[in-house]
């Protein structure tokens, strides 16, 4: 089991610290390879910068919760799930479809439906 993760590339897992400027203070965020390139994927299919993505997503959760906690594990719960998604079938894996172009209310749906099925698959088990 382990050979599956342990193989991985040590490119992927070391950290980089990207200066980031969200409404002219500029602050560092510092993220494994891996999550600064699904973050790259996540961008482009809006056709923006991870700067502009890393604000949007800063100014949505203000809106949304009124506070940031840890925004850097925020950002690698937000890759995590963006594979997930994909993984789920809930997000198309064509990176020429939107994310702006999706249905959010249909993507969660989807989701919380497929929780419950994951869990009753694994009692039948």
């Amino acid at each position: 089991m382990c050979k599956i993760f342990i193989s991985a590339d040590p490119a992927s897992y070391a950290s980089r610290t990207r200066s980031v400027r969200l409404h002219g203070v500029v602050t560092s965020v510092r993220l494994e390879n891996l999550h600064w390139a699904v973050l790259e994927e996540i961008a482009g299919r809006d056709g923006m910068s991870v700067g502009q993505l890393i604000t949007r997503l800063h100014d949505e959760l203000v809106a949304e919760r009124g506070a940031v906690g840890n925004f850097s594990s925020f950002l690698r719960v937000c890759a995590l799930r963006y594979e997930h998604l994909i993984a789920e079938g809930l997000i198309p894996r064509d990176e020429t479809v939107p994310i702006r172009a999706l249905d959010a209310d249909r993507v969660l749906d989807g989701l919380r439906r497929a929780r419950p099925a994951a869990k009753l698959a694994k009692a039948i088990a």
